[in-house]
């Protein structure tokens, strides 16, 4: 075997594998005869794997983290190139995933993420959940599938592994339930506005919490979208109806109404920021403004980091109060962006829109995904439950008699 050190943990970009490990004579390598690619070693056939999801920046980037992870493994630790791993290999992979050691060399110290050119960088934040070790062995193994079809390998080991069957998912559970979502809206409802800068940060605070929660758009589509994606359309009744349209997972287009109390709060967030009212169709505005430089649309990481601003300032406010709130603000100091979405689709739910209605504005594929958010049912079984199901034990005996 290698010399593993040869190597050392660092993003794919900068990552420079040396002959004997980058698979240019791996075991698993195809006929070179054969070959759709123009790639010679394992690094290059995997970038031209990842270059297929180049326009698509979240699938880019878990394809990247995952791949990247096998790699810098296969590498680093075993001192193998990717086109020599075995089904066996593979086997001791699925159990690095549940707990990646040693840990300095591959868990960020703090548990936090650092830009990818920092030398705190590592692939991994902490062990991976159940799902998202199924999620990483489904990304590895289309990987794995595209390279043998495309020649550069001869076969593909991940097909060997034993699939556990999927439990069924259970209901949706990061989301604010109506009364700790009122809490959200007190909070920022007596957000300070005094100076330009408190009202900048109340008026985005507003807009962003209204705008995750009456559209129940993801982080990314956030992140993604203009002004100009605000359309107009004259209805059947002759009113006007605003639509907003949002490009989702898969590069899947769809549209989502947009409410006159959505349209109110843009219009006063745009005054703020000081726009015209309502926004052209080609305007490039984005969706969330950024306190400098208005025509740069915000990353996802610090819409991210704006949303948790405000759960944790949220939660902080709500300790305040009193010791009777600390398990909600600890609750909402865990919530994120995504526990917005889950929220819209819950509260519409148990407020009773129709489930196909929520599955088209959340742009679900199936109505399986959709029904997660029905809760109703789930609250009236525990209370039957909690009702006419006793212990009753009689404990008005005298203790040891």
């Amino acid at each position: 075997m290698p010399d593993a050190q040869l190597v050392t943990v660092q993003p794919v970009e900068s990552l420079v594998v040396p002959e004997i490990l980058d698979g240019r004579d791996g075991t698993n390598r195809g006929a070179a005869s054969g070959s759709q690619l123009s790639a010679t070693n394992d690094l290059d056939a995997v970038r031209a794997w990842l270059s297929n999801y180049a326009d698509t920046k979240t699938t880019f980037d878990n394809y990247r983290k995952e791949a990247e992870r096998l790699l810098l493994w296969a590498v680093v630790q075993l001192g193998k190139p990717l086109s020599s791993l075995t089904h066996e290999d593979l086997l001791r992979f699925k159990g690095f995933l549940v707990d990646p050691q040693p840990a300095a060399r591959w868990v960020s110290a703090t548990g936090g993420k650092f830009p990818r050119g920092d030398e705190r960088w590592r692939p991994f934040n902490g062990p991976l959940s159940p799902a998202s070790q199924r999620q990483a062995l489904i990304i590895l193994n289309a990987m794995f599938t595209w390279l043998v079809n495309a020649g550069y390998l001869r076969g593909n080991p991940m097909a060997l592994l034993r699939q556990r069957a999927k439990r069924s998912a259970p209901r949706v559970t990061r989301y604010l339930s109506t009364s700790l979502w009122d809490e959200v809206k007190v909070f920022v409802e007596q957000l300070p506005r005094e100076s330009a800068d408190e009202r900048a940060y109340y008026a985005r605070s507003r807009w962003l919490t209204t705008l995750f929660y009456l559209q129940g758009m993801r982080i990314s589509e956030v992140a993604g979208g203009k002004m100009g994606d605000f359309s107009r359309w004259l209805g059947a009744d002759g009113k006007d109806q605003w639509w907003l349209e949002t490009l989702g997972k898969g590069n899947k287009e769809r549209i989502v109404p947009a409410s006159p109390e959505l349209i109110q709060e843009m219009r006063l967030y745009r005054t703020e920021n000081g726009l015209a009212p309502l926004p052209t169709r080609s305007e490039e505005t984005p969706l969330v403004i950024p306190f400098r430089g208005r025509n740069r649309n915000l990353s996802r990481s610090a819409i991210h980091d704006a949303i948790k601003s405000i759960f944790g300032n949220a939660a902080s406010w709500l300790r305040s109060k009193g010791a009777e709130f600390a398990d909600r603000a600890d609750e909402l100091e865990r919530a994120s962006a995504h526990w917005l979405r889950h929220t819209a689709g819950s509260h519409q739910a148990d407020g009773g829109v129709d489930l196909r209605t929520i599955r088209d504005n959340l742009g679900h594929v199936s109505l399986n995904t959709t029904s997660l958010y029905l809760h109703t049912e789930d609250d009236a079984r525990h209370r039957e439950t909690v009702d006419r199901h006793r212990m009753n034990w009689d404990d008005s005996k005298p203790e040891g008699k």
